[in-house]
């Protein structure tokens, strides 16, 4: 997927077209590569997409005849880049298939799904797909909370998924001008929402008992906490809990997620924070990630392009130039 060319916070692109090679291929020009099941007859089809961005959040809504869109395993191995997207039904319906699970949705449902797995889509009627999509990495659900909120039905009119879909709805119905530093804010913040949304939704305890569900909490408070601690790993977390560290790495294996893994996503998360803050453009590099654990500036910008995908400084100009 790449972010519409020419689309910025506040304004919209707009694409449409009747001929289904065309939309294909604005499909995966937009979003990701998808194998595209239509009816191709001239004078039958029709598919329109309107894109615009908030940071590195992008909104669009995809309207168009029935169709199914599959990702499949070899399409979503091929591709460098990973996406978390919520498609919501605003008209017409959609059943979204992920990760063992089918979600039937209509009138304003909504689900979360991830690119970096195989999914499909089957979309009914004269359907209408509200879509927004972040880069995976910024997004705080860790690999066994996503496995297990994608294709859940969510509400978008009552209770809290009501609040985060009237949210989705507003920032497309009318994206905000923000500055950069403003945009990446809302974007962030937006993902944390959803995070608490998915994590607050998911159905079934952890695969452990209430004793050991309880540690592991304290277990991923203490990282939480410790972070700028350059000496944080499995052994000092163990240290701190009583534990051996293959029962630590036990422990987080129900999470999904490795303890050191965790500590690198999250200390780069606040990092890639505090680089779009305007109120820190006067901190060097270097004193941002020494701030968050890390304790050189080189393996700093390696972590951080591997993922996202630019350099911290390059990654800084571009959200503080607004």
């Amino acid at each position: 997927m790449v972010l519409a060319p020419g689309s910025a916070p506040g304004g919209t692109d707009r694409h449409a077209t009747r001929r289904f090679d065309e939309w294909r291929d604005t499909i995966r020009h937009d979003f990701v590569a998808l194998d595209i099941a239509a009816d191709r007859r001239v004078g039958t089809f029709a598919g329109t997409v309107r894109n615009a961005t908030v940071a590195h959040l992008q909104v669009s809504e995809v309207c168009s005849v029935d169709q199914v869109c599959r990702r499949t395993p070899s399409l979503a191995a091929a591709d460098d880049h990973e996406f978390l997207q919520i498609g919501m039904v605003t008209r017409g319906t959609g059943v979204l298939e992920q990760d063992g699970r089918r979600a039937a949705l209509a009138g304003g449902d909504f689900a979360i799904y991830e690119t970096g797995r195989p999914f499909r889509w089957r979309l009914g009627g004269d359907w209408c797909l509200e879509v927004f999509t972040w880069p995976r990495a910024s997004v705080g659900l860790d690999a066994g909370e996503s496995a297990r909120a994608t294709a859940l039905r969510m509400d978008g009119r009552e209770g809290l998924s009501g609040i985060v879909g009237g949210m989705l709805r507003g920032l497309l119905a009318a994206p905000p001008r923000l500055t950069a530093a403003g945009a990446a804010r809302v974007a962030d913040e937006t993902g944390d929402l959803v995070t608490t949304l998915a994590v607050e939704h998911l159905a079934g305890p952890l695969a452990v008992d209430r004793p050991q569900q309880a540690l592991l909490r304290e277990m991923l408070t203490y990282v939480d906490a410790h972070l700028a601690d350059p000496g944080l790993g499995p052994a000092a977390v163990a240290r701190a809990h009583f534990v051996s560290v293959r029962q630590l790495h036990r422990l987080f294996a129900t999470t999904g997620e490795t303890v050191n893994r965790r500590i690198r996503r999250l200390r780069l998360e606040h990092c890639r924070r505090e680089l779009a803050d305007r109120r820190r453009a006067g901190d060097p590099v270097t004193d941002v990630a020494r701030r968050w654990g890390f304790p050189d500036l080189a393996t700093f910008s390696r972590a951080f392009r591997g993922a996202y995908g630019v350099s911290p400084t390059t990654y800084r100009a571009r959200h503080l130039g607004g």
